[in-house]
């Protein structure tokens, strides 16, 4: 007999003897365990019986699955191979055996292995017609039997092997069902009459006529295929129909079914159909291709899915017998665990329970000896109890001054942000007030420095105008280049700031001027090349500036990404729609595709973010100043631009110039027999001389210009990107000498609009070949007097920005007056004077901003003037 035993602790100790029993605990809980671990077994009995069962049917469902889908394949060649042979014994088993008359040895091939790997699983009549095979070909090759024979000898074995695959429907369990497996032995008669057609209307075609009985075969293979596609959409469920529908279709499927249905009604062929059977053999074996690529594709999902059914067997199988045997372990397990586990523990816990509850500040808690589990949790419990109330006064009255302090230091915090959100708000009033005046600084500035380049332009050039000594004159032309470029630079900043640059015109301007002007805009312009133009292309005064612009950033992008020995080409062509695109093309290193649309995605938008950062990439912008500045003209003109990658390197950059920037029409142009010279205009030069006139020669949209053009009325000189283009084109002239003085010097030709009066007509100067294209400054040479004659003078290192007249005979070159110094340091003193008070006023203007001041103007006329009085 056992005791359970409580200690009290020091002042009490109790023990409880369990009195004797009359009925054992342990008798009852081996039967109620033996009872309950046969009953386990016998259940799972009938459960493992049915998962062998459906194991053995799904394994032989898997095998004839297998088979059905090697048969289908094997029945799709051997019935190509029919139609072949068919085709070919009706045209008379003449030529080599191809697809279009006979079987090639490649396909007879490929259709014996097929055999051989079917053999072993296909029933012994299907082995007994394969194995007839050879002699079937045989007699269709050689002989006798006429076309209808061959195909019988074939379509026998065929639907044979149709016969093979559809009979796995017939042997699926009502749990293997499927809407699909019912309606695939439909759809394999549809495919195999389908494919008997398109044999026998070949055959019928080859025969030319001489063989009708092919053609009415064919319309009855026909209807029998109809048929079988009808019982396939009323089997088929919802969602095969609908593949279907998807898979058989198209323009080809379209012509074969009305090809059939004319079969139908007539089954003779037409004699166009006899002389050209190749667009009915591609419209029928296309729709056949899909047919049986449909087939096919249920044969194999109807393989994997009772595969599928095979492996889900095998596991219902192992899960049933692990689960019984589980079962039966389990419930003795836990019978015989129960029995000993209860007992002994359940006592001894009731009583000290009992005693601790009654008394939990007086008697010592719980000792329990035994196993650690639920029993000695609960006893752990109990011991806890008696102390856990004193703790939770304590911890109650803790928690109550902690909550008064959090209470405290929440509202201060509540405070804080209250006053942070109050300066945060001021701030931001601050900073939009700051930002506003920055602006506006910001573009007075611009607008100041560019007015202070327009007159430092103004100054280069007329110390150009003046200038003899060839190495002087070079450093003008770099001093010229950089200032131009300086003007672009300070154009973009106007546009980064929100403001436009002023300026325009309102005649028409010649496309090839525009573009001589952006080229004149960048660093590297001698390695532009303009290519073939649309002849006589104009664009709009006011449009004239922003495409210039636009394109003079586009080429300098070009040119900072390609080889330095590489040429930009620039070309044009007139779209149907009466637009012009432009071609800006480089062989650099290219870019990633991701960029490339991430930038032509900010192209086109009207005022994209210019600093918007590369995905995956911390804190790079994606578009920089120059296609920020090409956008926001675009979008200004209403100019697409898109760069483009090329073959085998580079970006194209295209540009779109719309039908709205260009004139109505074409100028009017004098015939040269007949135009009457203008006084005070230079006479043009011909095509072949000035940079870019090839271009337009190449272009064959329109006729070249004459010779004579009648040239417009000389007006102020204006400093914007397009007036006076030969002035910003680059030529190479012929180097010469000078020559002995024989005569007064004639007058020479005026750089703002004023020209010497016409010179006689001179032999044409041959054109420049772009071999010769280099970053060399020649130095210009001065108009010709009659019966003068010169010799070539050396050149500066510039390229001239002035296309002239340019002979090959010598001319008498005139002697300039030496430059006078007084003149040029008033001039240069002037420009300084003007710089320092333009900057003593933007200083001023700066301090007025910050003492709250607004100044609207962007500086007196007599300060350098704002870019719109330079250009006026």
């Amino acid at each position: 007999m056992r005791k359970k035993q409580l200690r009290g602790g020091q002042r009490d100790q109790q023990t409880t003897t369990v009195p004797e029993r009359t009925a054992r605990v342990r008798n009852r809980l081996i039967a109620s365990v033996a009872v309950a671990s046969l009953a386990a077994l016998g259940a799972s009995a009938f459960g493992i019986a049915d998962a062998i069962r459906d194991l053995s049917d799904s394994r032989r469902l898997a095998a004839l699955a297998r088979t059905g889908s090697a048969s289908v394949a094997l029945a799709h060649s051997l019935a190509d191979e029919r139609d072949a042979m068919t085709e070919y014994v009706a045209g008379g088993r003449g030529g080599a055996p191809s697809f279009a008359g006979g079987v090639s040895e490649d396909q007879r091939s490929r259709v014996d292995r097929q055999i051989q790997e079917f053999r072993a699983a296909a029933p012994a009549s299907l082995r007994r017609r394969l194995d007839d095979l050879p002699e079937v070909r045989r007699r269709a090759l050689a002989g006798p039997g006429d076309a209808l024979a061959a195909f019988g000898a074939y379509t026998t074995t065929v639907q044979a092997l149709h016969t093979a695959a559809a009979g796995l429907t017939h042997r699926l369990p009502s749990r293997a069902q499927s809407g699909e497996a019912v309606a695939l032995p439909a759809l394999g008669r549809a495919v195999e009459e389908a494919s008997a057609t398109r044999g026998l209307l070949l055959a019928a075609l080859a025969a030319r006529g001489t063989q009708p009985q092919l053609a009415l075969t064919a319309q009855q293979t026909d209807v029998r295929e109809r048929a079988a596609l009808a019982d396939f959409r009323q089997l088929a469920p919802a969602g095969l129909r609908e593949e279907y529908a998807r898979t058989v279709s198209g323009p080809q499927v379209t012509a074969a079914e009305a090809r059939l249905a004319r079969l139908a009604a007539r089954p003779q062929p037409t004699a166009s159909e006899t002389e050209r059977p190749g667009p009915v053999r591609a419209e029928l074996t296309a729709r056949i291709d899909q047919l049986r690529g449909l087939e096919s594709g249920l044969a194999t999902e109807e393989m994997a899915r009772l595969a599928g059914l095979r492996a889900h067997d095998v596991t219902a199988l192992e899960v049933r017998a692990a689960l019984a045997a589980l079962a039966f372990l389990l419930v003795l397990g836990t019978g015989v665990q129960t029995a000993r586990s209860m007992t002994r523990p359940l006592a001894a816990l009731r009583l000290g329970a009992r005693r601790v509850c009654a008394d939990p500040v007086a008697k010592e808690p719980v000792s329990f000896r035994g196993r650690d589990d639920e029993f000695a949790e609960v006893a752990r419990s109990v011991n806890v109890l008696h102390g856990t109330v004193v703790r939770l006064r304590e911890r109650i009255s803790l928690l109550e001054g902690e909550r008064n302090r959090l209470d405290v230091a929440r509202q201060d915090l509540a405070d804080e942000r209250d006053a942070l959100r109050g300066r945060f708000q001021e701030l931001t009033e601050h900073m939009a007030g700051l930002s506003g005046r920055v602006h506006a600084t910001y573009v007075s500035l611009s607008r100041r420095t560019l007015g202070l380049v327009e007159q430092q332009l103004t100054v280069i050039e007329s110390m150009e105008a003046h200038e003899a000594d060839p190495d002087r004159l070079a450093v003008l032309f770099k001093l010229d280049h950089l200032a131009t470029r300086m003007r672009r630079h300070n154009e973009n900043l106007l546009g980064l700031a929100g403001s436009e640059h002023g300026g325009g015109h309102t005649g028409p301007v010649p496309l090839l001027d525009v573009l001589r002007a952006a080229v004149s805009e960048i660093e590297r312009y001698e390695r532009v090349r303009i290519h073939s133009l649309p002849a006589r292309a104009q664009l709009l005064g006011p449009a004239a500036d922003g495409v210039s612009h636009l394109v003079a950033e586009l080429l300098e992008n070009a040119t900072a990404f390609s080889p330095p020995d590489v040429q930009v080409q620039v070309s044009g062509w007139l779209l149907e729609n009466g637009e012009v695109m432009l071609s800006i093309q480089d062989e650099g290193i290219g870019m990633a595709p991701e960029r490339l649309d991430e930038l032509n995605a900010l192209l086109a938008e009207a005022d994209p973010d210019p600093q918007r950062t590369r995905s995956g990439e911390r804190g790079e912008p994606v578009m920089g100043l120059g296609l920020y500045v090409v956008a926001r003209i675009a979008a200004r003109h209403g100019v697409r631009v898109q760069l483009r990658e090329q073959r085998p390197g580079g970006i194209t950059a295209v540009v779109v110039l719309p039908g709205h920037l260009l004139p109505a029409g074409p100028p009017a142009v004098t015939d040269p027999a007949t135009a009457p010279p203008v006084p005070g205009a230079a006479r043009t030069a011909p095509q072949g001389d000035l940079p870019g006139a090839v271009a337009e020669a190449n272009s064959h949209t329109l006729p070249g210009r004459s010779p004579h053009v009648t040239a417009p009325v000389p007006g102020p000189r204006r400093h914007a990107p397009w007036v006076g283009m030969d002035d910003r084109t680059i030529e190479l002239t012929t180097v010469r000498r000078p020559a002995p003085d024989q005569g007064p010097p004639p007058s020479p030709a005026g750089r703002h609009g004023r020209q010497a009066p016409p010179p006689p007509r001179t032999p044409r100067a041959e054109p420049l070949r772009p071999e010769v294209l280099r970053p060399e400054v020649l130095r210009p040479e001065p108009r010709r007097q009659p019966g003068r004659a010169a010799e070539p003078a050396p050149a500066p290192d510039l390229p001239r920005r002035t296309p002239r007249v340019v002979a090959q005979k010598p001319v008498p070159l005139s002697v300039r007056q030496g430059v006078d110094a007084e003149a040029l340091r008033r001039k240069l003193a002037g420009f300084q004077q003007g710089a320092r008070e333009g900057r003593r006023d933007a200083e001023a203007e700066l301090t007025g901003l910050e003492r709250g001041t607004e100044r609207n103007r962007a500086g007196a006329p007599d300060e350098g003037g704002t870019v719109e009085e330079a250009r006026g």
